[in-house]
């Protein structure tokens, strides 16, 4: 019989599951979450339909809509089945689009929106055209397993965004029960554990060779060579500098400002320019027709990721890594150079100290961090070099 709720029962009922007649239920989770969940018998099985929320659907549309399902059933019609077919359920894929468009607000760079939706793209394919409320354990495991043990990194974070997606559709009612992407107490009873992976040095090359290698790119006339060569100079990642514009470059003062937004640790840092980071801007300043420093081949975008490690491997320097200089830059430091630790890690980035520490250090010691720069710059420096920069893009 209808009518057992209120509008106020379903505002202050605690955990349970609470009848509003006609098999229409309310269920609270122990989280204090609320659903509303039609039951209904279809070919001589128990099925159960999520209606949605209270925070979106009232009583008053949550009756509605059980009476439209149960009007259905009686004319031969499933109306889980059919509501899939009209698209009032959302699949996987249109799932995550609304989820990561939800969160890239919380995102620090384009870059991490790339990764959320190329991950799911690439590895979660046979789920995309499934709706969400179909999902089940194997279909999770069917992903994950062939890459769980080889590519771990990968796979433990393709777990978790699927999971968050599939939390995100039961959240607004598209799904019930709980979720076959979740770990703890469920897949981690089904797929091997992990070897827990101790963070790797990114391959660098020997600061001895440095030298060497920047003469020889400098025999090279593309502009993804002096973006390599900058990188190497300024120890910065390669990140930061394909993504670096004018408006962050002070060519009078030498200094290059990288916004807190594209920073690994989320804080804005200083880079003071040596004397031939400077004489690479120069020319590019005079000839630039966009934000970008190193601006891509396509208009109002930097030069790809790709074309750096292309570069080493065009010259034969597969072994290594661009991220791996700044390895040879810190390992120069602590070798070659009598510059203080903190000065070295600043100048890399990295949070020198503990909290307390750090609220006590109000300078970044830009200017002893200069001379630090200027030196490696100096030990950089081939033997034998041209001062010639050729300018085309590559």
């Amino acid at each position: 019989m209808a009518g057992r709720l209120t509008a106020r029962k379903v505002e202050a009922a605690k955990a349970g599951k609470y009848s509003d007649g006609g098999n229409l239920y309310l269920i609270v989770s122990s989280e204090g979450t609320r659903k509303w969940v039609l039951r209904f018998t279809w070919r001589g099985k128990a099925r159960e339909m999520g209606l949605g929320t209270p925070t979106t659907v009232s009583l008053a549309d949550a009756r509605e809509r059980a009476a439209h399902a149960r009007r259905m059933v009686a004319q031969g019609i499933d109306p889980i089945h059919e509501r899939k077919r009209t698209g009032g359920v959302p699949t996987f894929g249109e799932m995550a689009d609304q989820v990561r468009e939800a969160l890239s607000a919380g995102f620090r760079n384009e870059k991490h929106k790339v990764q959320w939706k190329s991950t799911l793209a690439t590895y979660a394919a046979p789920l995309a055209h499934k709706p969400v409320d179909t999902i089940l354990t194997d279909d999770v495991l069917a992903v994950l397993n062939p890459i769980w043990t080889t590519k771990s990194v990968t796979a433990s974070r393709l777990r978790g965004r699927i999971e968050k997606v599939l939390d995100a559709a039961k959240a607004k009612g598209f799904r019930q029960g709980e979720n076959p992407a979740r770990w703890r107490g469920h897949l981690d009873h089904l797929l091997a554990k992990q070897t827990k992976l101790t963070r790797g040095h990114h391959a660098a090359m020997p600061y001895e060779h440095v030298a060497a290698f920047i003469g020889r790119l400098r025999e090279s006339d593309s502009l993804t060579a002096l973006a390599l060569e900058f990188c190497i100079l300024t120890a910065a990642r390669s990140g930061e500098v394909l993504g670096m514009r004018w408006s962050e470059v002070d060519l009078e003062k030498k200094v290059w400002t990288v916004p807190a937004r594209r920073m690994k640790a989320g804080r804005e840092h200083r880079v003071p320019l040596s004397e031939r980071a400077v004489a690479i801007l120069k020319p590019l300043a005079e000839i630039k027709s966009g934000d970008f420093v190193f601006p891509g081949q396509r208009k109002n975008r930097p030069l790809s990721h790709r074309v750096m490690n292309k570069t080493l491997h065009r010259m034969s320097a597969d072994t290594v890594t661009v991220h791996g200089f700044r390895s040879s830059f810190r390992d120069w430091a602590g070798n070659e150079s009598s510059f203080p630790r903190e000065v070295v890690e600043t100048a890399l980035a990295h949070v020198v100290g503990d909290a307390a520490e750090q609220a006590y250090r109000r300078s970044d010691a830009l200017e002893k961090r200069r001379k630090l720069m200027e030196a490696w710059a100096s030990y950089c420096e081939p033997k034998a070099n041209s001062n010639v920069l050729h300018l085309r893009k590559g």
